[in-house]
Order: structure tokens, then C-alpha cells, then sequence
């Protein structure tokens, strides 16, 4: 259980070897569950649930698979959740994108995201 290893975390600041200056997992190879749940904590989500991990998961899957994520209609049907229970989770898109370790989206997506 990951809630179960909170006390031994150690936050990782933006700008470590971990991250780029944008706060954004530099190597996907680095991303886990338990930096997930630290990321998560840092964005002010809270303890991951089964619903979050469904989430990202979904994410991660249709990125590394296709090169890109597919849009908030298509992951409401694919989760099983309504758009209002993924706004729910996160705290924003960009927020998501960050706990499921994937790149930095650039400074566009970032700014359409947000």
C-alpha cells in the first residue's frame, strides 16, 4: 500500500537530476508508483485512489502507445468517469500530467492546459 511509505518519501525539488526546471519528470524510465503518490501529495491531490490510478494509467498507456493523450471525452469513456469526477481527482490537467510522469508538454500545451 503506498500510503504506507509516506513517512520515508523524500520530496525531490524542481531542477533535481528527477525533474526539469519545469517540475515535469525528465526520464519516464524514473516514473513509479510511489513518486507518483509523492507527486500527488506536492500537488495537492491527495492519497491516490483506485479511480486516480485508473487515470493514470489510461494516460500513460495512450501516450507511450500512441505519442500523444487523447482528449478528455475519450478518457471519460475509456475510465469509466464523468468529466466532472476526473476535475474531481486533479486539481487541473497539467496537474494529472505530472503525477502520470510524463514529459514536459511544452510551453503551449502548458499554457492551453492551464
Amino acid at each position: 500500500m503506498l500510503n504506507a511509505h509516506i513517512e520515508e518519501r523524500q520530496f525531490l525539488p524542481v531542477g533535481s537530476p528527477l525533474f526539469d526546471e519545469d517540475g515535469y519528470l525528465v526520464s519516464h524510465e524514473d516514473w513509479n508508483e510511489r513518486l507518483a503518490a509523492q507527486i500527488a501529495e506536492e500537488e495537492g491531490v491527495g492519497p491516490l485512489t483506485e479511480k486516480h490510478w485508473r487515470v493514470l494509467n489510461h494516460m500513460r498507456d495512450k501516450f507511450y502507445r500512441l505519442g500523444a493523450l487523447p482528449n478528455v471525452r475519450r478518457i471519460c469513456r475509456e475510465t469509466a468517469l464523468s468529466r466532472s469526477e476526473i476535475y474531481e481527482l486533479f486539481s487541473g490537467c497539467l496537474s494529472a500530467w505530472r503525477i502520470a510522469g510524463l514529459p514536459n508538454p511544452g510551453e503551449e500545451v502548458r499554457a492551453y492546459l492551464s
